[in-house]
This record gives C-alpha cells, sequence and structure tokens, in this order.
C-alpha cells in the first residue's frame, strides 16, 4: 500500500481523505514528530496547499498532499475565503471552539441577507508534492446555500449552516459517504487521483 502524509493535524480530514483514496495508507502530521506547522501566508487556496505539500515532502521524504479549503460567500464578495478557518480572528482562539465562533460571526454578518442572496460555494485546492519535486494541484467546488439556523451534527466547520444546491440536508446532516460524494473535498482529491499522478 502506497503511503502519503496529509499536512494536517486535523483528525477530521484524515479521515475524510482515508475515506476518498481508498486503498493508500494516509497519515497526519502527528505520524512525524518535529513536522512543521506550515503557515497559510498566501492569498489563494492553492498557494496555501502548495507551501504546506512542499515543506512537508521535503521534511519526510514521502509523497505529500495538502489541501487548503473554505468557504466563499456571494454576498460577502467572496468571503471568508482563505480566511474561514480564521474568521472569527482572536476571538474565536479565545472561546477554545473556533468552529463554532467562526459560524457564528459568519450567521451574523449574514442575518440582513434576503434567502436569494445567500449563495456560497465550498471549495478546495488540493496539492500533491514528491519528494522529487513533482508536483500536481487541482480544485474541486460545492455550490449551496447559507442556512439561518445550524442543522445537523456530523461533518465540521460550517457544515451545519450550509445545504448544498439540489438538496434540502445541511452537510452536516448526511452521512460521511453521503458528503464525500459531492464534496469539495472529495471531488478535488477524486480528480487528483484519476489524473494517473505518481503516488510513491
Amino acid at each position: 500500500m502506497s503511503r502519503i502524509v496529509l499536512a494536517t493535524r486535523n483528525k477530521g480530514k484524515i479521515a475524510e481523505l482515508n475515506r476518498i483514496l481508498g486503498g493508500l495508507d494516509v497519515v497526519g502530521l502527528d505520524e512525524f514528530p518535529g513536522a512543521p506547522d506550515v503557515p497559510e501566508t498566501e492569498l489563494t487556496f492553492e498557494g496555501n496547499a502548495l507551501l504546506k505539500a512542499r515543506a512537508i515532502a521535503a521534511f519526510t521524504g514521502l509523497p505529500a498532499v495538502a489541501d487548503d479549503s473554505g468557504l466563499c460567500v456571494d454576498a460577502l464578495n467572496g468571503m471568508p475565503g482563505v480566511l474561514s478557518a480564521r474568521w472569527s480572528g482572536r476571538f474565536g482562539a479565545a472561546t477554545g471552539d473556533r468552529d463554532t465562533a467562526n459560524l457564528q460571526l459568519l450567521l451574523d454578518q449574514l442575518s440582513d441577507v434576503a434567502d436569494e442572496h445567500r449563495g456560497a460555494a465550498f471549495v478546495c485546492a488540493a496539492v500533491l508534492v514528491t519528494p522529487d519535486g513533482t508536483e500536481r494541484c487541482v480544485e474541486g467546488r460545492m455550490h449551496g446555500t447559507i442556512i439561518r439556523e445550524p442543522r445537523g451534527v456530523n461533518g465540521f466547520g460550517y457544515d451545519p449552516i450550509f445545504v448544498p444546491d439540489g438538496g434540502t440536508r445541511t452537510n452536516a446532516e448526511m452521512t460521511p459517504a453521503e458528503k464525500d460524494a459531492i464534496s469539495h473535498r472529495g471531488k478535488a482529491f477524486t480528480l487528483l487521483t484519476q489524473e494517473g499522478f505518481p503516488l510513491g
């Protein structure tokens, strides 16, 4: 079985990628003591993903996968975008539950926005970098609508307030398999493997 490193310590993302890339052994940064936490300093999803994948491939000597993803809301001109995970800033960090703080801030910002203008898309840039420097980057999107109250207990992040186009349930009301089949991350990583990219 080919082993690849996912450049994250987020256990939810590691589990998700193991489901999507069945047949590969996907491990996170906790398996590699001393692995760097690479700051996301770029202004695009692709740029941040490349920063992380390049650094982890160099550190581990293994093929490294990284993604940067976020929620782009039409009424907020595409924000929070690359800032999705830290949208609530210092307040979110201080609460100890950044996901909930981010979600609540977004709902507050959209409180006066009419339902027909609450369109959004989850976007994921996925990158695979091998130790020899070969790189591949793809993008996946999931379009939908931001609802007014959280629903569901699955998933993470903004999943409880996002209903995909054509659906009635939030991402957080779906099973993991249902979400993987239509998610931005599922689309991106499936495309990455379909491209025939060498996994080592």
